[in-house]
């Protein structure tokens, strides 16, 4: 059954470990992600971006791939599906799909109509059964043609916007989307330390997952960040096992043009990163906590 992602936070912020949320791009993807959380028995959620939905061809087709996946599959551990960085008009069109949660991403605008507009999405998320996650400060990089430079968000326009009612707060502590670069200064965990001071039990979310060193990815979750972003790091491992299987001409061999063939490895390779980030998040086994 898919849920909102509001409980499984809640459980995680309590019991010190984060669930991860990976983004989905395809039916391989989603099959890849599903089946290694069910396996390693550990809550998930699947992000899918506004940029994935249209190139899936919408958001309704997204959740009734989802639901018929997760149910032909047998799929027994909490499942979220979750619009990631959603626009104002993006989580309506969400809401209607039928997905579980959805981030609404105001902080873009000025901080009165970043809160204005999510106190209006976190009533109607909330009486859909959904749950709802905010953004304060910008997340570096570009994610769907929104650039940010990574700045530190303000812990008290954090506490504004956590007291709406919100059921995870994603906030910029330095942390960028993609790959990061060699002069990266690393996360300010003092800033991180403020906004739990100020929001209290929210849980927090850590965005721009690929390439955060391991010690600092559990400093952050020992820092109340219970959700944490991947998406960068499985297009990479992906990209590399289709490479190689092309590269060795595994193509051209008997039928290994069809593509349920020729993207077999890419989906391993998938399973296999998901893997490492649940067991480094400290998620694996907590599916009936």
């Amino acid at each position: 059954m898919l849920v909102s992602a509001k409980e499984m936070l809640e459980k995680a912020k309590a019991g010190h470990y984060a669930v991860g949320q990976f983004n989905i791009n395809n039916l391989e993807w989603t099959k890849s992600v599903l089946l290694t959380a069910e396996e390693l028995q550990s809550p998930v959620i699947l992000g899918v971006s506004e940029g994935a939905g249209k190139y899936m061809t919408g958001f309704g087709t997204v959740a009734a791939m989802v639901k018929a996946m997760h149910d032909e599959l047998g799929i027994t551990v909490p499942v979220a599906l979750h619009l990631d960085h959603g626009t104002y008009e993006g989580c309506y069109k969400c809401i209607k799909a039928g997905f579980t949660s959805i981030m609404f991403d105001g902080s873009h605008y000025p901080i009165d109509e970043n809160v204005e507009k999510t106190k209006e999405l976190v009533q109607v998320a909330h009486a859909m059964g959904m749950s709802i996650e905010a953004e304060v400060g910008s997340i570096g990089g570009e994610e769907d043609g929104v650039v940010g430079m990574g700045e530190c968000a303000d812990p008290e326009e954090c506490k504004r916007v956590a007291d709406l009612g919100v059921d995870m707060l994603a906030a910029g502590i330095g942390n960028i989307h993609g790959k990061y670069p060699a002069n990266w200064k690393g996360l300010s965990f003092e800033t991180l330390d403020a906004i739990q001071q100020k929001t209290g039990v929210m849980p927090l979310v850590l965005h721009g997952g690929t390439g955060i060193p391991a010690d600092m990815i559990k400093k952050a979750i020992s820092l109340g960040v219970a959700k944490i972003n991947v998406n960068t790091e499985c297009q990479l491992s992906f990209a590399d096992a289709t490479r190689k299987y092309i590269e060795a001409g595994k193509d051209l061999e008997g039928k290994g043009f069809d593509p349920r063939k020729l993207l077999a490895p890419g989906a391993e390779a998938i399973k296999a990163t998901v893997k490492e980030k649940m067991e480094l998040f400290g998620s694996v086994g907590k599916a009936n906590d």
